[in-house]
């Protein structure tokens, strides 16, 4: 087969070591499956700036523009707190997307029968729980103009920043949500804030007009955020596919990965538009950060990360064969009883970053 060229971005903090992990899948693909990786790896965040004195070089974002795909750890650190806000690792996170075009970010959140005990919420509640949130990337309040802070003529300081969306953004993300609504339960849960914003009454009259246009056999329902929020906890299987503008997917992904068990267990998608030749950009990161506080203990939970490069098999390689082969070895392992310290239970065994890769290796030489 032809060489996939992947570039790796490993990052800050326990996305080095979680990173590691990824290549002892990847070896195993090329010796196992012949399936050959073009392999490059690159600094972004924290580690970027120490090289370049930038969280994205250049160099790096020239890279991840020829790449099929980019795999990414995490980025971030106390170390790096006092940085100016244009130089802080965050911003080479949200540069990379920007210039990507990665507008779609698909955000599943699973939970896996040996994991239902480690959720916060009752096991009735979240038992088979499988929704896919799909986060708008490269609009809203995070890259909105005007945006800063200002001091006013009477001494006071003043922060502004703008949500504004197109309708050719919302349409955009509008189809790439009905399409996966139409691969699943052929339901599409749009959340907004149009009792109180504007922009958002527009995403919301556009979406009905998608709906109504090309998805005539998709289920459409609306829910405002703050309600949203509630819901995911309180119903959260009443869900299947939720599609939102940028800063409310952030929030409610994030609560929805606390269903699970632990932000270490889910996995993410940013995808761009298809390309004239079929080929999209795309990255692929676990949700979790980079977790300054156990970072380089061998303590991280590598399996989000794991589990974004059967995204990545997925998503840009048409390899479903190979991401399921990864999906089952996660869930075999955790039915075994291996657990990392953020989802560690009463009789189970804790294991480290190393020994959980290690087991989903050896895991996947069974299966194959």
């Amino acid at each position: 087969m032809a060489a996939k060229k992947l570039l790796i971005l490993p990052g800050d903090g326990i996305g080095q070591e979680v990173m590691v992990q990824v290549r002892r899948i990847i070896d195993w693909m090329a010796k196992k499956r012949n399936i050959a990786f073009d392999l490059s790896e690159g600094l972004i965040g924290g580690s970027a700036y120490d090289v370049h004195g930038t969280p994205l070089s250049d160099e790096t974002l020239a890279d991840a523009m020829a790449a099929d795909a980019v795999l990414l750890g995490a980025v971030g650190g106390p170390k790096w707190d006092d940085l100016p806000f244009e130089s802080k690792p965050e911003r080479g996170l949200l540069k990379i997307r920007k210039e990507m075009g990665l507008f779609a970010n698909l955000r599943p959140a699973v939970v896996f029968d040996a994991l239902v005990d480690a959720s916060t919420l009752k096991p009735d509640v979240i038992a088979g729980l499988d929704i896919m949130i799909v986060r708008e990337l490269t609009g809203g309040l995070y890259f909105g103009q005007p945006r800063g802070i200002e001091t006013l003529p009477d001494g006071q300081r003043k922060g502004v920043n703008t949500l504004t969306y197109t309708t050719g953004e919302i349409q955009r993300i509008g189809r790439a949500a009905f399409d996966l609504a139409r691969k699943r339960a052929k339901r599409l849960c749009s959340v907004d804030k149009a009792n109180v914003l504007e922009c958002t009454v527009l995403w919301r009259e556009e979406m009905i007009k998608l709906q109504q246009s090309e998805y005539q056999d998709v289920e459409l329902s609306h829910m405002y955020v703050d309600n949203a929020a509630m819901q995911l906890v309180r119903n959260p299987k009443q869900f299947d596919v939720m599609v939102t503008e940028n800063m409310f997917g952030d929030i409610l992904s994030d609560c929805a990965a606390m269903l699970t068990g632990s932000l270490g267990m889910l996995p993410s998608a940013s995808l761009g538009a298809v390309d004239a030749s079929g080929r999209r950009k795309a990255l692929y990161e676990p949700v979790h950060g980079s977790a300054p506080d156990i970072a380089g203990k061998d303590m991280a939970n590598p399996l989000a990360t794991i589990l974004s490069f059967a995204m990545c098999l997925r998503y840009s390689f048409d390899m479903d064969d190979e991401a399921g082969l990864i999906e089952a070895a996660v869930k075999t392992v955790l039915k075994g009883g291996l657990r990392t310290g953020d989802i560690m239970q009463p009789g189970q065994a804790k294991v480290s970053t190393t020994v959980m890769g290690e087991s989903i290796v050896r895991e996947l030489d069974k299966l194959a």
